[in-house]
């Protein structure tokens, strides 16, 4: 209990300011510091008559705040020069680095909470609690990297590489083995596996996969077996730094390589980038898979060589079912021939047209129409010197009406060489039948933090 008389001073007579502490168990420590440094203090008793002996009443002055209910109170001058204790500026109640080390111990602790609710968010909403999911993917490679470019780098052409294929998808939940010692957080030993593989006819299936080349199907292996997301993803991934996660219904995930090694790298310049985008709506899921490349002649000539995109997989998938799958179990399934391959590109265009930078910049951007009324903005190239366009970054924009509700889903990343880094993953929703009426007239600005 802390009892503060300092007006009540003030009003009775010109002595120091004074604050009576009442001791508790929490002030004990505190009280014995306090009796050991140097400052004026009055350990009270009961109040009685005066004493005819002046230097007995000198020596046992009475304070006049003194309460006979609280002989114990301690009284501390604060204005005495040499107090300093509890102020905190002394040594024995303050210590900086002990100070920023709890606050930073308090910051981790948040940090790891919302770890664990990205991840069980991902595992819960995108990867629907491991449920497999079926769907057709089809792949466009950039004119960019074509042996016919002659190492040239204009705005590219995309060429579809054959006809959609069919790939089972799933995310799996793991436990890892952990180092012995005791787990500092729940989720630490757990992690999610991301498992795709490439549809095999049988007897058994309800589809046909189209017979394809040996040249084709080896590209189709290929790009089922690149990552896309760190391997083995723990909870500790969701992080800004990592370029992964998910907000509503939308989500993203990215990984990797440094330019020196090839190795995975947290940090740039990168090698290679690889980033998915997508949204998701009850039993069906639609990602773009963007694979990013530095060309031979710039990595030889530039210390920081752009990125260039290389493939974009779209990847149009149900979950239990393939998409226009001849018999449906939903009533959601048996709209996949619209929302996965109506009509190109959103109504109007990008609900909300995200900033893109300077001129020069936005001429670095395509936008794409894509099949089941989607648009695309992406970058398809990202230069890692930061001298190029400062700390603009980039963003890549997905907009998606998979039923009545429309989602645009922003992917905003760091420039320079911290590309890998997410600035932001922003969703907007409306009514698909309404997004005329409400469609932001701002000209393009980031959403408010």
């Amino acid at each position: 209990m802390k009892i503060d008389i300092g007006a009540i001073a003030f009003l009775v007579s010109m002595v120091p300011f004074t604050t009576a502490f009442l001791p508790s168990i929490q002030q004990t420590n505190q009280l014995s510091s306090l009796s050991k440094a140097p400052h004026n203090s009055f350990s009270l008793a009961p109040l009685r008559a005066a004493d005819d002996d002046d230097e007995e009443e000198e020596e046992k002055k009475e304070n006049p705040y003194a309460d006979p209910n609280y002989p114990d109170l301690e009284f501390v001058n604060y204005d005495d020069p040499e107090y300093q204790v509890d102020q905190g500026v002394g040594d024995e109640f303050f210590d900086p680095e002990s100070t920023e080390a709890q606050i930073e111990a308090m910051r981790e602790e948040r940090r790891m909470k919302n770890d664990e609710f990205q991840f069980e968010t991902y595992y819960k909403d995108v990867l629907r609690n491991g449920a497999e999911f079926k769907g057709e993917w089809t792949v466009f490679q950039t004119s960019t990297f074509l042996p016919e470019t002659n190492g040239e780098a204009e705005f590219p052409k995309l060429k579809k590489l054959g006809e959609p294929f069919k790939v089972y998808s799933k995310g799996e939940r793991i436990e890892v083995e952990g180092d012995g010692e005791a787990e500092k957080f729940r989720l630490e030993n757990q992690r999610v596996l991301h498992t795709e593989r490439l549809f095999v006819a049988s007897s058994s299936d309800d589809s046909a996969a189209p017979a394809v080349s040996d040249d084709i199907k080896a590209v189709q292996e290929e790009i089922v077996n690149t990552q896309y997301a760190p391997n083995e993803m723990k909870s500790g991934d969701f992080r800004g730094q990592q370029g992964n996660m998910c907000v509503g219904n939308g989500f993203t995930v990215a990984t990797a390589t440094s330019l020196k090694d090839g190795e995975p790298a947290g940090e740039g310049p990168y090698g290679e980038y690889r980033t998915e985008l997508g949204v998701q709506k009850d039993d069906l899921r639609f990602r773009v898979k963007l694979e990013y490349a530095v060309r031979k002649v710039e990595k030889e000539s530039m210390e920081l060589p752009p990125l260039h995109l290389k493939t974009m997989t779209l990847c149009r998938e149900a979950e239990g079912m393939w998409p226009r799958a001849e018999n449906y179990k939903s009533a959601i399934e048996s709209l996949t021939d619209i929302v996965f391959f109506g009509s190109a590109g959103a109504n109007g265009g990008l609900y909300d047209p995200p900033p893109v930078g300077s001129e020069e910049q936005a001429g670095q951007y395509m936008l794409l129409d894509l099949e089941g009324g989607a648009s695309l903005l992406v970058p398809y190239k990202m230069d890692q010197d930061p001298m190029v366009h400062g700390d603009m970054g980039w963003v890549t924009s997905f907009d998606w009406s998979p039923g009545p509700i429309r989602f645009q889903v922003d992917r905003k990343i760091n420039g320079g060489s911290g590309i890998l880094g997410l600035r932001t993953l922003e969703l907007s929703e409306v009514q698909a039948a309404d997004a005329d009426t409400y469609r932001p007239k701002d000209g393009g600005a980031n959403m408010r933090q």
